[in-house]
């Protein structure tokens, strides 16, 4: 039986939205679970491959692949009830305002986790061209550190199943904070590529400079594009294009990965860029182009009612899927989006700050630094099927369409009362 009768595999786990860093924080999970009722009420759950839960894929020696043993055991263990009992760990593994410690933070972790590996193995075993994971993309956590809203780094796990079977993997990131969980996790190897569009300068987390390259095999293989304020659709784009193009001839992935941050919104509540949806989707569309799978994951985005419009819009441009304007009246979270209820809105006033000749020189600089495509052996990450994750497809898809089953009959009582 084919369960895969689709291109495109989407995730998500319904638990995701209900967790909480606090009233006051700017991190919402909310923002996953309105933008699923969005895809779904737009109709785009036909045109894909649904799983709406894969976290037994992911347990501590799947994180212990790249995090810490001794980190990812306080993460089990840590509760707003007994952290004064751990405040020295606390400390050490930068669990400060920042990220605070959740309630069920370890099955957070898993969830957000889960869709990237898993979106990993359905790239690998040839389901799909392209996997979506809107919960994953938190891209700074670092191997013993929580750090920018981040734990886990789902970014990093995802690759790491990607080098199992792949040689190369391309990271790109067009949220507006540097990737640098990501960067560093891969900053001496030539067999991942990571390539950063970001604010620099007073902005966290402070990296990324365009002098950043990588060392040693990784010497060339990693791009950074620091930006100013402002940035709009018009810059982005004659940015993106030949950056992505000079990585595409000469690295030549074998796979993408896409983290979607849509704090480079405009009127995000803690980004200073200028982008319109549609400018912040024109580099999905553009990756499209050149036929390599890709693993869209999110990342950061703090107005609520914009991250979802952003990443239904982008999974509607995976699907070439066109959608309406008009945010559909059954949604369960329609009032978020008023008083204009459309999908699509006008930028700010605000001003421009990356002059056309600021940006072609860095595209010169960083089209000028020369690689070839990677062929380094990494003895941890040995390319081999035998340590790849075994997945139960059956049972995925088993889980999902039990779920749709019970929506169904939860429409039909409600149609008839």
């Amino acid at each position: 039986m084919n369960l895969f009768k689709q291109k495109v595999t989407y995730y998500y786990d319904e638990e995701f939205g209900t967790f909480n860093y606090s009233t006051t924080h700017p991190m919402k999970p909310l923002r996953v679970a309105i933008t699923d009722d969005l895809v779904g009420h737009y109709g785009l759950k036909q045109y894909m491959n649904c799983i709406v839960r894969c976290i037994n894929l992911v347990d501590e020696d799947v994180l212990t692949q790249f995090h810490s043993e001794e980190y990812i055991n306080l993460i089990k263990i840590i509760t707003p009830e007994n952290k004064c009992q751990h405040e020295d760990q606390l400390y050490r593994f930068n669990f400060m305002e920042d990220c605070p410690v959740l309630d069920r933070l370890f099955d957070f972790c898993l969830c957000q986790t889960s869709g990237s590996v898993g979106a990993a193995c359905v790239i690998a075993d040839q389901k799909s061209n392209i996997a979506i994971n809107w919960s994953g993309g938190l891209h700074h956590a670092k191997q013993s550190e929580a750090s920018g809203f981040c734990y886990v780094n789902d970014c990093v796990l995802g690759i790491l199943e990607l080098l199992k079977t792949y040689q190369r993997v391309l990271y790109i990131d067009i949220d507006i904070h540097h990737g640098d969980g990501v960067e560093e996790a891969f900053y001496l190897t030539d067999r991942v590529m990571t390539c950063s569009f970001h604010k620099f300068k007073e902005y966290f987390p402070g990296t990324g400079h365009i002098d950043d390259i990588g060392h040693d095999k990784g010497k060339y293989y990693a791009v950074n594009f620091p930006l100013n304020e402002g940035l709009n659709d018009d810059s982005i784009q004659l940015i993106f294009k030949p950056v992505i193009d000079s990585i595409m001839e000469n690295f030549r992935p074998d796979v993408v990965m896409l983290q979607g941050g849509t704090d480079s919104l405009s009127g995000d509540r803690l980004g200073c860029f200028n982008l319109s949806i549609k400018g912040h989707g024109s580099c999905t569309e553009y990756l499209k182009k050149f036929n390599v799978p890709i693993i869209m994951v999110g990342g950061g985005g703090y107005t609520l009612r914009n991250v979802p419009r952003c990443w239904t819009y982008e999974t509607s441009l995976a699907l070439n899927v066109p959608i309406p304007d008009n945010i559909p009246d059954e949604s369960d979270y329609k009032i978020y989006f008023g008083p204009e209820y459309k999908l699509h809105l006008p930028i700010s006033n605000m001003e421009e700050q990356n002059s056309k000749e600021y940006l072609e020189k860095n595209i010169s600089q960083r089209i000028q630094n020369k690689f070839e495509p990677g062929c380094a052996q990494i003895d941890h990450y040995a390319i081999g099927k035998e340590s790849r994750q075994k997945i139960d497809y059956q049972e995925l898809f088993s889980s999902y369409n039990d779920k749709r089953e019970e929506m169904q009959l939860e429409q039909n009582q409600d149609q008839q009362e």
